[in-house]
């Protein structure tokens, strides 16, 4: 899979989904800021490494693919639910890169922050990238058999 900009997807979205997405953002941040006056920067700035929008995107996500899908005539609840999954998977993977990006600069800052920045930026990038390709190659495939065909099953067992 390609990551690539598409520019149509803005049109796509409504305009009360970005407002969502911005009062989201903007309370995850108020939240971090209350947290941080309230027990110091150490604690404020875990509560800012929160994704911000992670909670509004992944409810947004979910109903534009499950739109998409009716649309074409097709129940889209499942392919929603797996797009609001892919995109929590990367988050959580984004969030390790932030560890990193945090570490590195933490380290670096003290000789110099444009070097800090650079650094951290490096390290979230290589350490986000590395861990998607490794959740890409150790993933574990599923092969549940869908609910349906579980109750048909279970029903022609209890038959015989």
């Amino acid at each position: 899979m390609l990551v690539k900009l598409s520019p149509s997807a803005l049109k796509q979205t409504r305009w009360y989904e970005y407002a969502i997405r911005f009062v989201l953002g903007g309370l995850a941040t108020v939240l971090a800021g209350i947290m941080g006056a309230s027990f110091g920067t150490s604690i404020g700035g875990l509560f800012l490494a929160l994704p911000a929008i992670f909670c509004a995107s992944a409810t947004l996500i979910e109903s534009h693919e499950r739109r998409a899908k009716e649309k074409a005539g097709l129940d889209g609840r499942r392919r929603g639910q797996e797009a609001a999954a892919l995109d929590a998977a990367g988050a959580g993977l984004g969030s390790i890169g932030l560890a990193a990006f945090a570490a590195v600069f933490y380290v670096t800052v003290p000789q110099s922050s444009v070097v800090a920045f650079i650094g951290a930026i490096l390290a979230w990038a290589v350490v986000s990238m590395s861990a998607w390709w490794m959740r890409r190659k150790l993933r574990i495939v599923s092969h549940r058999v869908p609910s349906e065909s579980r109750s048909g099953l279970a029903r022609r067992r209890s038959v015989s």
